[in-house]
């Protein structure tokens, strides 16, 4: 632990993009609240769907098939700014998602070539304080531009051949 405790929010919230992009789930699940509390996550600017509260065993058995599909990701979050109140913490960050799918069969499958989408805006995280560390009770992610071939999301989504 660090002194300055917006510090230890803000690895907290970077440690969610390590989780993802190494593929590491426990890693990744020890960020969150733990059941019976449920999370909420807000990817509504994404995908056009209400924000949902679920289990973090729930949200990571629904993106670990998308996120193994997929040949590689980079998450990147800067800028943090942290604002702490008690045992209650805000957290946003700058952030960018590349995604990566290479297949001999891409352009018949998307119909484009290119293996690479990126999408970027920030994310509004609160987190709360449980026996010393901070953990994520709230996500919500705001895209602000997208790059590239977003099919390939949805191609990763499904079965891979």
């Amino acid at each position: 632990m660090n002194t300055d405790p917006r510090i230890d929010v803000a690895e907290t919230v970077y440690r969610f993009a390590y989780g993802i992009d190494q593929r590491d789930w426990d890693a990744y699940r020890a960020i969150f609240v733990q059941p019976p509390i449920e999370i909420e996550f807000d990817y509504s600017s994404y995908h056009g769907r209400p924000a949902t509260r679920m289990s973090v065993d729930a949200w990571i058995a629904g993106i670990t098939p998308l996120f193994t599909a997929l040949d590689a990701t980079q998450h990147s979050m800067t800028n943090p700014l942290v604002e702490i109140e008690g045992d209650a913490a805000r957290c946003r960050v700058y952030m960018q998602a590349t995604h990566f799918l290479w297949r001999h069969d891409l352009e018949a499958m998307t119909g484009s070539t290119e293996p690479e989408f990126t999408i970027g805006g920030h994310y509004d995280d609160h987190l709360v304080r449980v026996d010393g560390r901070w953990r994520i009770d709230r996500v919500a992610l705001s895209v602000r531009w997208r790059r590239g071939n977003p099919a390939i999301m949805d191609l990763a989504g499904g079965a891979r051949t």
